[in-house]
Parts: C-alpha cells; structure tokens; sequence
C-alpha cells in the first residue's frame, strides 16, 4: 500500500513540475562557460618533430597492439601542406592543417600517408593532436576508401 502511494505522489510531483512553464536561463546560466570555442589557429607546421614523433608512435602502437605486426615508421619525406583551414566559410570550424608525405615503412614499402594536425584536440582537449592515414595499411577502414576520408 506504501509502494503504491509514493508511486501516484512521484506520478502526481512529475506532472506538477512538468506542467509549470520553463523560464528563460538566468544571469548565471548565459554566462558560464557556454561563450563557445575560442580558436587562435596556433597549429604546428606539418614538418614539425613533434607532429611526427606523435605519428610514428602511434602508428606502431596501433600496429603491435591491434595488428600484431612488427611495422614501424621510419621516415616521412616529401611532406607538403594541402590545406589549412580549407572550411572558410566556418569559421567556428576546428582549426586545421591538413599534410601529405610519403611514409617510409620497416619492410621496405613507401606508402602515402595523410594527416591533419588539430588545434584543441589533444589529450582531453588541451594542445594540438593529429589524425593521420597511411594508405594501404588503414586495416581498419577507419579513412576509407585508401585514406580519401583523411584529406579536405
């Protein structure tokens, strides 16, 4: 008899609550922390050590720990910036550079590779991160078809 009370009282406190009309966000509520994304476009260079020290990393990373395979990066050359901020026409859009090379792989093969370095998409958004692509070993189509999905 109890349970069936609270259950028509919570019933009846629900209908009550929902039933008065919604009031517009107070000072407080406008003005913390929903200002938006405050971008400065500050994005390193597509030759820049760190950029490629992440990639090499994490390509072999991803190659031991999912693939069990031994590849590692040995070397990007020819690398050249295709785009950077190629979204104008947004410009609350995640600043951008978007890079291509040639990636020099462990068991002798040349690849191309395609990455984008991010502003604000580090570590739980604090600093640069990178997404990158090498075309022919994408074995989880995660950028396919042959790393198209990676490019502008």
């Amino acid at each position: 008899m109890t349970g069936r009370f609270l259950g028509i009282a919570l019933a009846g406190l629900i209908a009550a609550a929902s039933a008065t009309p919604a009031a517009a966000a107070s000072w407080f509520e406008l003005n913390f922390g929903l200002s938006g994304p405050r971008y400065d476009a500050l994005v390193p260079l597509c030759d820049d050590r760190g950029v490629l020290i992440q990639i090499h990393s994490k390509f072999s990373h991803k190659e031991g720990e999912f693939w069990n395979s031994n590849l590692e990066i040995l070397g990007i050359d020819r690398i050249r910036e295709v785009a950077f901020r190629p979204w104008a026409g947004a410009p609350q859009a995640i600043p951008r550079r978007f890079c291509n090379g040639v990636a020099r792989v462990s068991d002798g093969t040349k690849h191309a590779i395609h990455y984008s370095i991010l502003e604000n998409s580090g570590w739980l958004g604090v600093g640069w991160g990178v997404e990158w692509c090498v075309a022919g070993l994408d074995r989880n189509w995660a950028f396919n078809p042959s790393c198209r999905m990676a490019r502008p």
